[in-house]
């Protein structure tokens, strides 16, 4: 019997475990807001912007706003290639020690070989080896340190099913600013599947000039603090984080929310424009909606993509119109807190929509929209959060996070309290 075939038989069938939600575990994270979820959780609801500082040193001859993670990255574990020592991994590993014991158990639970790893990036660790280019350049050769399996982008999910112990199926996700939401897709379709009991998922990238660069060669790079959904918007801010969950088709440890559905679509508009009507992204958050079992007005609260760019929040004010008629959800762009964190963004927004959903914050009024509050008269208008809203009493508390990305490839997740 396959391990997918008895996986299926132990939970009561392929079609059963399909139905079924993923429930998500308190999450690990780092990025621009803090080192820790509570960290994390202060910055989002008070709108702190105090993590996006001016640098000079990403971008030749030009200062421009990033989010860097500020605390110093955990020591290395000893057992662990040199080669595997990295920016990305070491984010990796501060956002996944702060759930160590529950990543765990579950391997004492479930057993080595049925604990997976799917992990989203979009740079891995290219960084690292920027230095040995350019020694390259200069001499001819490659240093004696350079290792490219430093920058694979297998090198995440390798090192972290590694540093666990767990013998599942290990996987990165790279689907450029879309990866880590595709990472919890995929996490989700392995526990409907029976492939594993427990899925490890989230996603890392750490900043990096040759990405930077790329963005300032098409134009989409603001030197200020990103302003989405402004008529003043001038482009992105680039961050940097780590975002980790463990999935599970039960909760554990008192687990309170749950990946409901999710869905995703690639309308291929563009290289690097997103469809300008917004239908691929109207697409996959419809496929959410049905597989969650939900209508539009089932959702709460909805954590938009909102990079500040003119075409992407164009875009989405236009798949949201068309979904949410008449201003009819509340939602914000969580970007100028933390910086676009591009491969690790959707993981991260899913962090951000998992602590509005969960009873130790259920109390606190939805996260604000941080903007100039300059409205853009051509986009249609959203109704942005702020100013004391709440999710709706006596209803579920229900959050959409959407991701959009190159290539027209676009994601949206349905996040749920458990009641």
């Amino acid at each position: 019997m396959s391990p997918a075939d008895d996986g299926a038989r132990r939970h009561g069938g392929i079609m059963k475990a399909a139905t079924s939600a993923g429930w998500l575990s308190r999450p690990g994270v780092v990025c621009a807001l803090g080192e820790s979820l509570a960290d994390v959780a202060r910055g989002l609801y008070a709108g702190d912007t105090s993590g996006m500082q001016a640098s000079d040193a990403w971008i030749h001859g030009r200062t421009t706003v990033v989010g860097s993670c500020a605390g110093s990255l955990p020591a290395w574990p000893e057992g662990l290639a040199a080669h595997q020592r990295s920016r990305n991994n070491q984010l990796l590993l501060a956002a996944a020690q702060q759930i160590e014991p529950a990543l765990r158990q579950a391997i004492a639970r479930h057993g080595a070989h049925r604990v997976g790893v799917v992990l989203g990036t979009s740079t891995s660790s290219i960084n690292d080896n920027a230095g040995a280019f350019i020694a390259l350049r200069d001499t001819g050769r490659w240093p004696d340190s350079y290792d490219y399996r430093r920058q694979a982008l297998s090198a995440p999910s390798v090192f972290l099913a590694q540093w666990l112990g767990s013998a599942g199926p290990a996987q990165t996700v790279s689907t450029a600013c879309t990866s880590s939401a595709r990472a919890l897709m995929t996490a989700h379709a392995w526990l409907r599947m029976g492939i594993c009991d427990a899925v490890v998922c989230g996603g890392a990238d750490s900043l990096c000039r040759f990405t930077l660069q790329g963005f300032t060669s098409l134009g989409a790079i603001s030197d200020t603090l990103c302003n989405p959904f402004s008529a003043a918007r001038k482009g992105i801010s680039i961050g940097e984080a780590a975002a980790l969950f463990l999935m599970e088709r039960e909760p554990a440890d008192g687990g309170s929310v749950a990946l409901l559905g999710s869905g995703a679509s690639s309308d291929a508009w563009h290289m690097s424009s997103p469809e300008p009507s917004g239908r691929g992204a109207r697409q996959a958050m419809q496929t959410a909606l049905r597989e969650a079992g939900m209508q539009a007005a089932d959702i709460g609260w909805v954590n938009l993509h909102g990079t500040g760019t003119e075409l992407n929040d164009a875009m989405e004010s236009l798949a949201m119109q068309a979904l949410f008629p008449d201003r009819g959800v509340p939602c914000a762009s969580t970007k100028a807190l933390t910086g676009h964190a591009l491969g690790a963004a959707g993981a991260l927004e899913a962090v951000l929509a998992w602590i509005t959903l969960t009873p130790e914050y259920a109390a606190r009024p939805l996260p604000a929209h941080v903007w100039d509050g300059q409205a853009d008269p051509t986009l249609p208008a959203l109704d942005f959060s702020g100013a004391g809203q709440r999710y709706a009493p006596g209803k579920r508390r229900v959050a959409m996070s959407n991701s959009f990305a190159f290539g027209g490839n676009n994601t949206s997740l349905i996040l749920g309290a458990a009641s």
